[in-house]
Order: C-alpha cells, then structure tokens, then sequence
C-alpha cells in the first residue's frame, strides 16, 4: 500500500485456523499481523485479476483457433477456471 493512500480501519470476523497462520508468517517477517492481512490480501487481488486475464486471453485464443485439439483443450481449460476440478 502506497504511503499516500489513505488507510481504513475494517473490523473483520477471521477463523482461528487462519489466525495461526497470519500469526506465525508475522512473526516470521517481524511484521504485525495487520500488515501481513493486507499483504495478503493484495496477492489474493492481483491473482484474482490474473486469473481474469488468463480466462479473457484463452477464450479469445478459443475464438481464433480453427484446431480442434486446441479448442478442446481450451474449452477443458475454460471449464476448469469456471467450475474447478
């Protein structure tokens, strides 16, 4: 997060499992467990975002392709990103 950026404080409900994990990836990096919650959260969203592009990118490479073993493979794939395994 960017020094600029203003800072909001958020009141969340976090399962137990996960607090030992935060916790321990903290103490770790000798950071506090709201700056590895942010951290943690800014990958979750840039791996979401990545996971869009990647979608958007195989569904045009689906649209170009005129083999059908690639268009399986990428429909196999679509379905994955979709459904999951």
């Amino acid at each position: 997060m960017s020094k600029s950026a203003k800072a909001v404080r958020q009141s969340i409900s976090i399962p137990t499992h996960i607090v030992k994990h935060v916790r321990a990836i903290a103490k770790s990096r000798k950071a506090s467990a709201n700056r590895v919650l942010v951290d943690l959260i800014e990958a979750g969203l840039q791996a979401k975002a990545a996971e869009k592009q990647h979608f958007f990118a195989l569904a045009a490479r689906l649209s170009e392709t005129s083999n059908p073993a690639e268009k399986l493979r990428i429909k196999k794939e679509l379905a994955r990103l979709t459904f999951g395994d």
